[in-house]
Formats: C-alpha cells, structure tokens, sequence
C-alpha cells in the first residue's frame, strides 16, 4: 500500500532502498523556504541499521503490512528460540538475535506475537510487563528514603534491573520488557 511521506507514523513498517525499515521517530518540519517535509528515524528490521532520512509530502513509499501470528516459547535451543504456532501447532525456530537482550525474559509457555514479512519472521513482541523475582541486591540502609537513587538487583532470569531502595532479596516485581526498568511490586 502506497502512503505519502508525511503520512508515515512511528511503528510504520515500510519497503525502502530494497529492505524493510520500522519508523521509530518522525518529526515534522516547516522551513521558512521550501516545502514541509518529515525527518524520520528508521530501524531496519534484518540487521538493525538506523539511518535518518527526509521524506517529502510529494514523495510515495510503499507500507508494509506484517503477518501477526501469536505463539507460544517453548524453549532455547543454542543460539534459536523454538516457539508453537497457537494455531496450527507447528513448531518455529527464531534466531535469539532477533530478540536481542530481551530474550531473557522468555518463560516457558509465555505468550508472543510472532510478526513476519512473506513467510520470514523478522519480529517479536514480549508481552509488555512480566513479574520476576528478586534474588539479589544491596541490603536496605536505615534512614535512605525511595525518593534517592536506584540500586542494581539481578532477578531470577539474570536480567538486571535498577530497582528503589526498599525492594530486598526475595520480592517479586514487575519489570517493562522493552525499557528493561522496574514499574512496580507484584501483587
């Protein structure tokens, strides 16, 4: 589907300069001379190059519509994540790359949106809170308020989260997937 080039929204997957590229920033620009365009920050979706370009009103670009599928992890298997269609059962082998850092918050049976472009996964989403636990940190100091700074702590999947003072050995907490930062305790 063709859009002009200030129709083009962050989370936008477009065709360009042969490769598949997500919008991650757009900002719109009126100059005082010459035509308003849109500077946007693309990532690419096979190798994760950026690269910022200027795309005009005039100008058309292809959107790219990706296949959503949800599934479900099953488990790690070298550097391949294996996942089950929740559909059709069929067992999909991903690249743990492709996931970066945030692998380490798959748990088993954990459910994902498996995003893919002609037959070809290119994507996951985590869900976007999961709830770990603390295993250890720096014992609480008497007389430091929550309002101070963050301290390291290493949750159970060896992920390492800043979290508030109060937070000990033991607790669980809700930590954001994508920002790799604490939200919350658990209930």
């Amino acid at each position: 589907m063709k859009i002009n080039g200030n129709e083009i929204r962050p989370g936008n997957v477009i065709q360009h300069q042969g490769s598949l590229w997500a919008a991650v920033k757009i900002n719109s620009v009126k100059p005082g001379k010459g035509g308003a365009y849109a500077q946007v920050e693309l990532k690419n979706l096979v190798d994760g190059r950026k690269l910022n370009e200027r795309f005009r009103a005039s100008e058309t670009v292809e959107r790219v519509r990706l296949e959503q599928k949800d599934h479900s992890f099953l488990y790690e298997e070298g550097d391949m994540l294996v996942f089950m269609d929740s559909e059709s059962y069929e067992q999909n082998y991903i690249a743990k790359d492709l996931i970066g850092d945030r692998a380490v918050f798959l748990q088993d049976g954990m459910k994902v949106i498996v995003e893919s472009h002609e037959g070809k996964a290119i994507g996951v989403k985590l869900p976007e809170q999961v709830t770990l636990e603390v295993v250890e940190t720096e014992p609480t100091v008497k007389g430091q308020t929550a309002a101070s700074s963050y301290k390291p702590a290493i949750m159970d999947n060896g992920a390492r989260v800043m979290v508030p003072p109060f937070i000990g050995v033991g607790e669980k907490i809700i930590v954001n997937t994508e920002t790799i930062e604490y939200v919350r305790r658990a209930d």
